[in-house]
């Protein structure tokens, strides 16, 4: 009777294995199957095919010592058994390591790296259309390992205040040698012509897309360029992601500007949607529009704008090569966000305008020239030899000098003070020698003018001593009068 139990037990026991290996397409953790050589300890088998990337991410814990063993190569088996073996390597490369200790489960750490690239290869290879299963747990997979809590930044839980970031040494991760290689099978995954955008849509959906999103404030610059490519390819082969993309990177643009002012990825982020905006199709959308005034523009206005300025030049200029029309709101856009003591800040912006004034047409060019060549006027006027060299380089690009000889009777009045207190007053001798150069273009442009303003100059300047002596002969006649109270009633004094 005994015997007949334990036949029983045997035979439920070995049809509940079988239906697990058809399952999940691979041998359940704790058993070895024909051709494996793969031991997993039976307690981290829940952790293998969770039903959401999250639920792997919670239940993925470092193996025992002696768990992992290798498995074979996909050239040592056949062709059928080859989608088995991939999904039993993504289990390997499920399980996450302390890499902070180099030493902890070095063993393991290795055998998850040839995987990984074993992994790589094949999918490079295109050795095998990978099955609808395989591409599913693929994605989970690459979930696990790539979305984490980031570690705080360097300036967080110390109460001092943020060190500038161009001083700031990056942070390097220490799992970066298994991270690369996810991150390279994500991109091999994502970026073959052959891969079904329809099937694939399933896995690579607004929440993978949005996490990965998230992932662009790590510190690590290699980890946010593979971000950047890996984003921008999704953006490329999956339409339907693309106004969730641009609404997704608007939302993080708004929390930078007006929240934290701390964000490691906004270069990538800008440098996506340069090739964005190249490829905006004409007439231009309104939601497009509204992006530039309400983020791109704004985004002059954070602190640290030098990490990302380069980048956000190009959008804005993109924006104006497309539509000329929008010159005269990016124009005073950044007259709005123009800096006031911030003279590296304010170099940069003098950068940017003469791009922008490059791709201007005259229209455009009037209509905001009044405030425009108010503050290059301020600028000429600087103190600051770096700002008023800026301003007064304006001049060598001709396109610029176009537009100003066109509406020279506007704009000389204007500047005509500045580039006199340059001559006769300024410390720095190439702001002193660029001024001089300026007046004589203006003077051999149009000596009428220049004249006039010349006139109006000097009579200015003369109405100014005579109000400034005016001022000085009332507090002598008051210091008089002081005195003369003093002398009559000595007590005031006492």
């Amino acid at each position: 009777m005994f015997k007949k139990i334990m036949k029983g037990a045997n035979r439920k026991a070995s049809k509940a294995e079988a239906n697990d290996s058809s399952m999940y397409g691979f041998d359940p953790p704790g058993r070895s199957g024909p051709g494996s050589n793969m031991i997993v300890n039976h307690a981290s088998r829940g952790s293998l095919v969770p039903s959401s990337p999250g639920s792997m991410a919670a239940t993925t814990q470092p193996p025992p010592m002696y768990s992992v063993e290798p498995l074979p190569l996909f050239r040592d088996v056949s062709v059928s058994e080859r989608q088995s073996l991939f999904l039993r390597k993504l289990q390997i490369c499920c399980f996450q390591f302390d890499f902070t200790d180099t030493l902890k489960n070095a063993r393991e750490k290795e055998i998850k790296r040839q995987t990984l690239l074993e992994l790589v290869d094949f999918i490079q290879s295109g050795a095998g259309k990978l099955s609808e299963v395989c591409q599913e747990e693929m994605v989970k997979m690459i979930s696990v390992n790539i979305f984490r809590c980031l570690p705080p930044a360097s300036h967080e839980n110390t109460g001092q205040e943020p060190a500038d970031l161009e001083e700031e040494e990056p942070y390097l991760e220490p799992s970066w040698p298994h991270l690369q290689l996810v991150y390279e099978l994500l991109l091999r995954y994502i970026v073959p012509s052959d891969t079904d955008t329809k099937v694939a849509k399933r896995y690579i959906d607004h929440s993978f897309v949005l996490r990965l999103l998230e992932l662009f404030e790590t510190e690590d610059p290699r980890e946010r360029e593979y971000l950047k490519t890996i984003l921008h390819r999704i953006y490329g082969k999956f339409m339907v992601h693309r106004p969730f993309i641009r609404k997704a990177m608007n939302n993080i643009f708004y929390r930078f500007i007006y929240e934290t002012e701390r964000h490691s990825g906004i270069g990538e982020l800008l440098e996506i949607l340069g090739s964005i905006i190249n490829g905006f199709a004409l007439p231009m959308k309104e939601e497009h529009k509204l992006f530039l005034i309400r983020a791109l523009i704004p985004l002059h206005k954070p602190k640290p704008i030098a990490m990302y300025h380069q980048q956000l030049s190009y959008c804005i200029v993109q924006f104006v090569e497309k539509d000329y029309k929008l010159a005269d709101t990016v124009i005073r856009g950044l007259l709005k966000f123009w800096p006031v003591t911030n003279c590296t800040k304010e170099v940069l912006f003098l950068g940017e305008l003469e791009e922008v004034l490059e791709a201007t047409q005259t229209v455009e060019f009037q209509r905001c020239m009044v405030p425009l060549f108010q503050q290059i006027a301020r600028c000429l006027s600087s103190s600051n030899f770096q700002v008023a060299e800026r301003a007064l380089f304006l001049w060598n690009n001709e396109h610029v000098v176009g537009l100003i000889a066109q509406n020279r009777g506007v704009i000389l009045p204007i500047i005509f003070a500045s580039l006199e207190k340059n001559i006769e007053s300024h410390w720095n001798q190439a702001v002193h020698g660029l001024s001089a150069n300026i007046k004589r273009m203006f003077m051999e442009m149009d000596p009428e003018l220049f004249e006039d303003c010349q006139q109006q100059y000097e009579e200015k300047q003369a109405k100014s001593k005579q109000v400034e002596e005016q001022r000085q002969s009332r507090w002598r006649r008051l210091d008089e009068a002081v005195e003369e109270r003093e002398r009559e009633d000595p007590m005031i004094t006492s």
